[in-house]
């Protein structure tokens, strides 16, 4: 019993670490969407805070 509740159990990590390393449609578009000098995540087409002076 507790051989088949140990298989399924490390047959259940192999199959999330094989989602885990699949790329995402999308992902491209989030990494460009950081900022360059800072890296924290724009929101909308304009400049990051970092490069406004106040």
């Amino acid at each position: 019993m507790y051989f088949k509740f140990i298989t399924l159990f490390l047959v259940g990590m192999m199959v999330l670490a094989f989602f885990g390393k699949l790329r995402f449609p999308g992902q491209k578009k989030l990494q460009n969407m950081k900022c360059p000098k800072c890296g924290r995540y724009r929101i909308g087409k304009g400049p990051c805070g970092c490069d406004k002076k106040g």
